[in-house]
Protein backbone atom coordinates (compact mmCIF):
# COMPACT_ATOMS: atom_id res chain seq x y z
CA UNK A 1 0.00 0.00 0.00
CA UNK A 2 1.64 3.32 -0.84
CA UNK A 3 -1.11 5.75 0.62
CA UNK A 4 -2.16 6.50 3.42
CA UNK A 5 -4.01 9.88 4.64
CA UNK A 6 -1.81 12.42 5.86
CA UNK A 7 -4.05 13.27 8.69
CA UNK A 8 -3.33 9.49 10.07
CA UNK A 9 0.17 10.84 10.98
CA UNK A 10 -1.58 13.83 13.00
CA UNK A 11 1.05 13.03 15.72
CA UNK A 12 3.72 13.13 13.85
CA UNK A 13 6.50 15.02 16.14
CA UNK A 14 4.67 16.01 18.71
CA UNK A 15 5.66 13.08 21.18
CA UNK A 16 8.67 11.46 19.17
CA UNK A 17 10.90 14.14 18.25
CA UNK A 18 10.73 16.38 21.05
CA UNK A 19 12.29 15.13 24.28
CA UNK A 20 15.03 17.88 24.35
CA UNK A 21 17.60 15.21 24.93
CA UNK A 22 20.45 17.89 24.95
CA UNK A 23 18.86 20.43 27.08
CA UNK A 24 17.86 18.34 29.18
CA UNK A 25 21.74 17.32 29.83
CA UNK A 26 22.85 21.01 29.94
CA UNK A 27 22.97 23.28 32.55
CA UNK A 28 20.46 25.83 31.46
CA UNK A 29 18.21 26.58 28.30
CA UNK A 30 20.29 29.41 26.27
CA UNK A 31 21.22 26.97 23.62
CA UNK A 32 17.83 26.56 23.06
CA UNK A 33 16.98 26.58 19.19
CA UNK A 34 15.85 29.06 17.28
CA UNK A 35 11.71 30.10 16.35
CA UNK A 36 10.27 31.70 13.41
CA UNK A 37 10.12 35.28 13.60
CA UNK A 38 6.09 36.26 13.80
CA UNK A 39 6.68 37.84 9.96
CA UNK A 40 7.83 34.62 8.35
CA UNK A 41 4.68 32.78 9.55
CA UNK A 42 2.06 34.47 6.79
CA UNK A 43 2.83 34.50 3.06
CA UNK A 44 3.15 38.05 1.77
CA UNK A 45 -0.23 39.66 0.54
CA UNK A 46 -0.27 39.34 -3.17
CA UNK A 47 2.67 37.60 -3.62
CA UNK A 48 2.85 35.82 -6.50
CA UNK A 49 4.89 32.70 -6.66
CA UNK A 50 6.02 30.04 -9.51
CA UNK A 51 4.66 27.42 -9.11
CA UNK A 52 6.67 24.83 -11.58
CA UNK A 53 4.83 21.70 -12.93
CA UNK A 54 4.44 18.46 -10.35
CA UNK A 55 7.20 15.69 -11.21
CA UNK A 56 6.03 12.10 -11.44
CA UNK A 57 6.76 10.03 -8.08
CA UNK A 58 10.63 9.21 -7.43
CA UNK A 59 12.01 8.38 -3.54
CA UNK A 60 13.74 11.13 -2.17
CA UNK A 61 16.90 10.84 -1.04
CA UNK A 62 18.70 13.86 0.19
CA UNK A 63 17.49 17.29 1.56
CA UNK A 64 19.40 20.55 1.38
CA UNK A 65 18.43 24.26 2.50
CA UNK A 66 21.72 25.86 2.31
CA UNK A 67 20.77 29.32 3.67
CA UNK A 68 21.16 27.20 7.61
CA UNK A 69 23.97 24.39 6.22
CA UNK A 70 21.25 21.37 6.08
CA UNK A 71 22.60 19.30 3.76
CA UNK A 72 21.69 15.33 5.19
CA UNK A 73 20.49 11.57 3.60
CA UNK A 74 16.55 11.19 3.98
CA UNK A 75 15.76 7.62 5.13
CA UNK A 76 11.83 6.49 4.58
CA UNK A 77 9.30 6.39 7.32
CA UNK A 78 6.95 4.29 8.38
CA UNK A 79 3.59 4.43 10.99
CA UNK A 80 4.21 3.41 14.60
CA UNK A 81 1.80 0.40 15.94
CA UNK A 82 0.06 3.87 17.55
CA UNK A 83 -0.48 5.15 14.40
CA UNK A 84 2.17 8.12 14.65
CA UNK A 85 5.02 8.96 12.58
CA UNK A 86 8.04 7.03 12.88
CA UNK A 87 11.42 9.13 13.14
CA UNK A 88 14.60 8.75 12.31
CA UNK A 89 17.78 7.13 14.70
CA UNK A 90 18.25 10.17 17.21
CA UNK A 91 21.91 8.94 17.40
CA UNK A 92 22.48 9.94 13.72
CA UNK A 93 22.86 13.65 13.70
CA UNK A 94 22.53 14.55 10.59
CA UNK A 95 19.49 11.93 9.00
CA UNK A 96 16.07 13.27 7.95
CA UNK A 97 13.30 11.21 6.79
CA UNK A 98 10.50 11.31 5.12
CA UNK A 99 6.87 9.88 5.13
CA UNK A 100 7.21 7.05 2.77
CA UNK A 101 3.27 6.47 2.06
CA UNK A 102 2.57 9.73 1.49
CA UNK A 103 3.53 11.86 -1.32
CA UNK A 104 6.90 11.75 -2.57
CA UNK A 105 8.69 15.25 -2.61
CA UNK A 106 8.38 17.07 -5.80
CA UNK A 107 4.71 15.59 -6.59
CA UNK A 108 1.37 16.59 -6.72
CA UNK A 109 -0.07 16.92 -3.22
CA UNK A 110 1.79 17.21 0.20
CA UNK A 111 4.92 16.22 0.90
CA UNK A 112 6.12 15.44 4.59
CA UNK A 113 10.02 15.26 5.86
CA UNK A 114 10.62 15.16 9.75
CA UNK A 115 13.84 15.36 11.55
CA UNK A 116 15.15 15.71 15.18
CA UNK A 117 16.39 19.56 16.49
CA UNK A 118 18.53 17.68 19.15
CA UNK A 119 20.13 14.69 20.50
CA UNK A 120 22.20 13.70 23.86
CA UNK A 121 25.26 15.41 22.01
CA UNK A 122 24.25 18.74 20.87
CA UNK A 123 22.32 20.27 17.91
CA UNK A 124 20.88 17.55 15.27
CA UNK A 125 19.77 17.83 11.34
CA UNK A 126 17.24 20.37 11.71
CA UNK A 127 18.45 22.77 14.87
CA UNK A 128 18.22 25.72 12.55
CA UNK A 129 15.09 25.21 10.77
CA UNK A 130 13.17 28.18 12.91
CA UNK A 131 15.71 30.94 11.63
CA UNK A 132 14.56 29.64 8.13
CA UNK A 133 13.47 33.09 6.52
CA UNK A 134 10.39 33.13 3.65
CA UNK A 135 11.76 33.20 -0.05
CA UNK A 136 14.42 30.49 1.30
CA UNK A 137 15.44 26.91 -1.05
CA UNK A 138 15.10 23.77 -0.18
CA UNK A 139 16.13 21.08 -2.42
CA UNK A 140 15.62 17.72 -2.60
CA UNK A 141 17.46 15.18 -4.26
CA UNK A 142 15.52 12.38 -6.28
CA UNK A 143 15.92 8.17 -7.07
CA UNK A 144 15.49 9.52 -10.53
CA UNK A 145 18.35 11.70 -10.87
CA UNK A 146 16.70 14.52 -10.67
CA UNK A 147 16.40 17.58 -8.11
CA UNK A 148 13.05 19.15 -6.91
CA UNK A 149 13.35 22.75 -5.83
CA UNK A 150 11.15 24.27 -3.25
CA UNK A 151 10.29 27.72 -2.32
CA UNK A 152 9.52 28.49 1.63
CA UNK A 153 6.16 30.13 2.17
CA UNK A 154 6.10 30.48 5.65
CA UNK A 155 7.55 29.16 8.70
CA UNK A 156 5.48 28.74 11.48
CA UNK A 157 5.78 27.62 15.66
CA UNK A 158 2.95 25.56 17.05
CA UNK A 159 1.78 24.40 20.61
CA UNK A 160 1.33 20.91 20.84
CA UNK A 161 -2.43 21.25 21.71
CA UNK A 162 -2.67 23.81 18.57
CA UNK A 163 -1.15 21.88 16.23
CA UNK A 164 -3.11 22.09 12.90
CA UNK A 165 -3.14 18.82 11.44
CA UNK A 166 -5.39 19.47 8.45
CA UNK A 167 -3.20 22.67 7.72
CA UNK A 168 0.21 20.87 7.73
CA UNK A 169 -1.06 17.16 6.51
CA UNK A 170 -3.80 18.13 4.31
CA UNK A 171 -3.95 17.44 0.52
CA UNK A 172 -3.17 20.21 -1.89
CA UNK A 173 -3.53 20.70 -5.39
CA UNK A 174 -0.01 21.21 -6.29
CA UNK A 175 3.52 19.94 -4.85
CA UNK A 176 3.86 21.26 -1.16
CA UNK A 177 6.45 20.29 1.23
CA UNK A 178 6.52 20.36 5.10
CA UNK A 179 9.43 20.19 6.82
CA UNK A 180 8.77 19.45 10.47
CA UNK A 181 10.85 19.27 13.93
CA UNK A 182 10.94 20.37 17.50
CA UNK A 183 10.11 23.98 18.56
CA UNK A 184 7.80 26.19 20.94
CA UNK A 185 8.20 26.65 25.06
CA UNK A 186 10.78 24.44 26.21
CA UNK A 187 10.45 22.16 29.99
CA UNK A 188 12.82 19.90 31.04
CA UNK A 189 10.36 17.88 32.47
CA UNK A 190 8.90 17.49 29.49
CA UNK A 191 11.06 18.55 26.63
CA UNK A 192 9.77 20.47 23.90
CA UNK A 193 6.10 22.07 23.99
CA UNK A 194 5.59 22.17 20.03
CA UNK A 195 6.58 22.04 16.48
CA UNK A 196 8.23 24.09 14.16
CA UNK A 197 6.75 23.47 10.43
CA UNK A 198 8.20 25.05 6.87
CA UNK A 199 5.96 25.37 4.22
CA UNK A 200 7.16 25.14 0.80
CA UNK A 201 6.27 24.35 -2.46
CA UNK A 202 7.56 23.60 -5.72
CA UNK A 203 9.11 26.30 -8.19
CA UNK A 204 11.63 24.09 -10.13
CA UNK A 205 14.04 21.09 -10.87
CA UNK A 206 16.66 20.08 -12.62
Amino acid sequence: MRRIGNTAIASVTVVALCSGAWLLHSAGTTNAPPQPAAAEGTPDPGEERLTAPALPPSPPTRIRIPSIRVNAPLMGLGLTPAGSLDVPPADDKNLAGWYESGTTPGERGTAIVAGHVDNTRGPAVFYDLGALKKGSVIEVDRRDGGVAVFTVDAIEVYQAKDFPDDKVYGAADRPELRVITCGGGYSRATGYQGNVVVFAHLTGSR
